[in-house]
């Protein structure tokens, strides 16, 4: 092969591979010859550079728009520089014309601005006064002209001041009273109206279940008509609650006693810190008093029943004494039987099966007596136990925290505390109970060894006058 048709060759080769690269047209079509891919190639080429066209002319709009749309920015932030510079110049001419006003009214003020001045202040101070006052529940408006005396610069006008003096002469009023109206509670109902009894400025509460409410003043935030009564979430009860509840039952020119918080609610309010019943014995001693309060409930009830138990064995045991015919229910009776079946024998023989009876009647009497006994030495060592393991926890949060928070150490002295009543609480009753199962327990047994010593005595008596008589 030659060298042109080498050459002619590679340059085959290299346009036939560019018509592969640059070739858009659809798969189907076939190119036969070198001319029509010459011409496919030109079609491509074509179509590129008039789509590139197209971008380009893109691009230049685009840009005349970023353009334009600069070019109003710049506008818009000039004309507002200018406003600005405006509003400036309007807001430094209105200061210096305030300024100038201020000192003529001061000088037209004279020695009134002294008082006016002076009613300004106190109306600030009453009105600081009355927001929070208990009061103010009822007339819950009563605040705002003070409020607007005490941030208005103009002179206050004579209504105005007449209205300070008689929000003065209301609240003294109001002090003195014990009244019901009505007003929203936040969370009872939904905050719908609630009749409420003030006694002066010292509590409040719900005139229907004697429910004690805590006062707060008007929040901007809340609005104007937002409630400003809520109920404790924990009511004091006991003699409080009675004062209450005959406050709002009382007639008029009745006299009762009624309950009066010196501190205005505070103290009221400190009534969700004092543990329930349940909060202390069961939650504050932790699981060694919870596992005093198991044993003792349980001790208890075993011991009561006991005491049922020996009670009707004892009932038996008397009823057994008027009758002459022995009955297998009850232990005398079952003593009796032993009787008849050695009353042919001598006197010691019948002693001794008198005894043995009474013997096998005694466990049942005594039947749970060690275990009353038991669970009432136990109940105080695992109060012990309990105060030790509390003074521990005590110690450690010492040691972790220092001794700054009091709170810290407040659940270990708790622990150490509760349990140590707990133990004694349980001992106690547990004793008693002890105490009398056992004493129950001797009188049966007593009574069966009198009713034995009996037997055997008119047994002897019996075989003395030669008589083969029963027993009575």
């Amino acid at each position: 092969m030659s060298v042109k048709m080498k050459f002619i060759s590679k340059a085959t080769a290299a346009v036939f591979g560019s018509a592969l690269l640059l070739s858009a047209g659809p798969a189907s079509a076939q190119i036969n010859s070198v001319d029509a891919l010459l011409q496919d190639i030109r079609q491509n080429a074509a179509k590129v550079q008039q789509e590139n066209q197209a971008r380009e002319q893109r691009f230049r709009q685009q840009a005349n728009q970023q353009t334009s749309l600069l070019s109003q920015a710049q506008g818009e932030l000039a004309q507002l520089e200018r406003r600005a510079a405006e509003v400036e110049r309007s807001f430094a001419s209105n200061r210096s014309q305030i300024d100038r006003l201020e000192v003529q009214l001061r000088a037209a003020q004279g020695d009134f601005g002294e008082v006016f001045g002076l009613a300004r202040s106190k109306a600030g101070e009453f009105k600081a006064l009355l927001d929070s006052s208990l009061i103010t529940a009822e007339y819950p408006k009563r605040t705002n002209v003070l409020g607007r005396i005490a941030e208005s610069k103009a002179l206050p006008s004579a209504e105005e001041l007449d209205l300070i003096w008689q929000t003065m002469l209301q609240e003294i009023k109001g002090q003195r009273e014990i009244k019901e109206f009505t007003a929203p509670v936040a969370n009872i109902a939904d905050g719908a109206e609630q009749s409420v009894t003030r006694v002066g400025p010292f509590s409040i509460f719900t005139s229907d279940n004697a429910q004690f409410l805590s006062y707060k003043k008007a929040d901007a935030e809340a609005g104007e008509n937002a409630p400003l009564l809520t109920a404790l979430p924990k009511q004091p009860g006991g003699q409080i609650s009675s004062a209450a509840q005959s406050v709002a039952s009382a007639g008029a020119g009745e006299l009762v006693y009624a309950p009066l918080d010196p501190t205005r609610g505070e103290l009221l309010k400190s009534f969700e810190r004092v543990p329930s019943f349940k909060e202390r014995h069961w939650v504050q001693g932790g699981n060694i008093g919870k596992f005093i309060i198991i044993m003792a409930f349980l001790g208890v009830l075993f011991g009561i029943f006991n005491i049922i138990r020996l009670f009707f064995a004892k009932t038996a045991i008397n009823g057994q004494k008027r009758k002459a015919q022995p009955s297998k229910s009850n232990a005398l009776g079952r003593v009796m039987m032993a009787y008849e079946g050695a009353q042919n024998k001598d006197a010691e023989t019948v002693e001794l099966k008198l005894d043995e009876a009474i013997l096998r009647e005694s466990p049942k009497f005594e039947f749970g007596l060690n275990i009353l006994k038991l669970l009432a030495g136990v109940a105080p060592l695992l109060g012990l136990l309990g105060t030790v393991t509390g003074m521990i926890q005590t110690f450690q949060a010492m040691m972790i925290y220092g001794t700054g928070d009091p709170q810290l150490m407040a659940g270990g002295i708790s622990v150490a505390l509760v349990t140590t009543m707990l133990g004694l609480y349980a001992a106690i009753p547990l004793l008693v109970l002890h105490s009398f199962c056992a004493s129950m327990a001797r009188s049966i047994q007593g009574t069966l060894e009198e009713q034995s010593a009996g037997i055997v005595a008119r047994h002897v008596e019996t075989r003395g006058l030669g008589t083969g008589s029963s027993i009575a």
